[in-house]
């Protein structure tokens, strides 16, 4: 799969903070969890998400298979609410909205997919060879994309998304209702390409 498209996905349910950002050369996520939070007749639900190696190393290759469906057609304008908290001192900390990254308010998730992947334009792999869509709208139905391959390149993380353990709750919603809501558990431990240099 393209890691633009990749990327997106892990933006949408983990942001970080855009006021400093820092080459890492070795990130290892591990234990990451999921399950679903929304109502129990939640028009959208993810039904399947398997993520591996444990841990998952970036940059690095991982494998994914996913599954979900939806009762309603996804059409724009699809909100995001994001809240994404870290631990600290055994508290858990809400971090911001900063740069439109954090706990925040994406007005239409479809208008952020057209600026990743613009209208037209195919989608990426392996998204294209399954025949899932890559744009809005989604119509109602079940989606899978079975198990597949794919490399995570060299990442520039906010200076605060290291070394904790974080989650984040993303809500998806239109026309003031809510449609599903995922959330996800996670540990990351990183070094920065600074830091091995002597």
């Amino acid at each position: 799969m393209d890691s633009r498209f990749l990327l997106v996905v892990f933006s949408l349910v983990a942001c970080g903070s855009a006021l400093k950002f820092t080459r890492y050369n070795n990130v290892q996520v591990v234990g990451f969890d999921w399950k679903n939070c929304g109502k129990p007749d939640a028009p959208a639900v993810l039904k399947s998400l398997s993520v591996s190696p444990d841990p998952i190393s970036i940059p690095g290759d991982l494998t994914a298979s996913a599954s979900g469906s939806t009762t309603v057609e996804l059409a724009a304008p699809l909100s995001v609410n994001m809240t994404l908290e870290k631990e600290v001192a055994g508290f858990w900390v809400r971090i911001p909205c900063l740069d439109e990254l954090g706990s925040c308010h994406y007005p239409d998730a479809c208008e952020i997919l057209n600026q990743l992947i613009p209208p037209g334009q195919d989608c990426p792999e392996p998204l294209h060879s399954y025949g899932l869509p890559c744009h809005c709208p989604f119509k109602a139905g079940s989606y899978s994309l079975p198990t597949s391959d794919f490399s995570v390149p060299y990442l520039d993380l906010p200076y605060w998304l290291t070394n904790g353990n974080y989650r984040a709750q993303g809500v998806l919603g239109s026309k003031g209702e809510e449609l599903g809501c995922v959330k996800l558990t996670l540990s990351i431990a990183s070094s920065s390409i600074n830091d091995n240099l002597v």
